[in-house]
């Protein structure tokens, strides 16, 4: 009897498993599928949209030059937004656009990225608001190839082509690259690229640049980075090396 009782039991499950094999084969199949078909359809978009025209500029912050930069460039196409992530303190990218006479109009701060995985989490919400088809992300020298990598990954897998602009950096960079950050980052980002298309999140701190209040600043206090040789005060704002450089009237307005 106990014989028949376990013979039973064992076909039981042996068919149970059989059913529960099947229905992963099934799943993994239907998985990859779907995951092929989304690889193709993004392959094409962004096969389509790396002819058009940039109509984003993603700063990275951790140097002062690349706004400075990306000031001068906007010079040239002031109807392009531009989107800076946790870049200098507000008050000296204000300064910068202000010497340079740049447009300010279309230029946004975000303040909740924490490292360059972060720039590209909070970045992919806002640049979706903005319908943006191809994007320039500019960065430094020292920042490659990891920047770039998880540019193309993670933006790449929301359909938007991005080009790369370096900007050299002045003295020692702040960065240390090393293959094992970039290996993790890679990682992670390969992850986020699936997870993104469902998970938003938002940055509870982003502000317009047209917004940021100069008096208020002037009465806490603040610093710029040396190497941008930034400089304000009664007689006028602006930037100087070795006593050359542009000036600007001081208007707090």
């Amino acid at each position: 009897m106990n014989r028949k009782v376990k013979t039973v039991r064992s076909l039981f499950s042996t068919k149970l498993f059989g059913k529960k094999s099947k229905f992963l084969q099934k799943f993994a199949i239907g998985l990859v599928l779907i995951i092929s078909l989304w690889l193709v359809s993004i392959t094409i978009t962004l096969v389509s949209v790396s002819s058009k025209p940039v109509d984003a500029f993603f700063v990275l912050g951790g140097s002062i030059q690349r706004e400075i930069y990306i000031a001068k460039l906007t010079k040239q196409s002031p109807s392009i937004p531009i989107l800076i992530s946790q870049g200098s303190a507000d008050p000296c990218i204000w300064i910068i656009f202000k010497t340079e006479a740049a447009s300010m109009r279309n230029v946004w701060l975000e303040k909740c990225a924490r490292s360059t995985f972060d720039n590209f989490y909070y970045a992919i919400p806002i640049l979706h608001r903005w319908h943006v088809n191809k994007v320039m992300l500019v960065t430094s020298p020292t920042h490659l190839p990891r920047a770039k990598w998880l540019a193309q990954i993670l933006l790449g897998a929301h359909g938007i082509w991005v080009e790369t602009e370096t900007v050299q950096e002045q003295g020692i960079p702040g960065n240390r690259e090393s293959w094992l950050k970039t290996g993790l980052d890679v990682t992670r980002s390969l992850i986020w690229a699936g997870l993104s298309q469902i998970i938003q999140p938002q940055c509870s701190q982003v502000i317009k640049l047209t917004d940021v209040n100069m008096e208020a600043w002037q009465r806490r206090g603040f610093k710029c980075e040396r190497q941008g040789n930034l400089r304000w005060g009664d007689r006028g704002i602006g930037y100087w090396a070795l006593g050359i450089g542009n000036r600007a009237e001081v208007n707090w307005d």
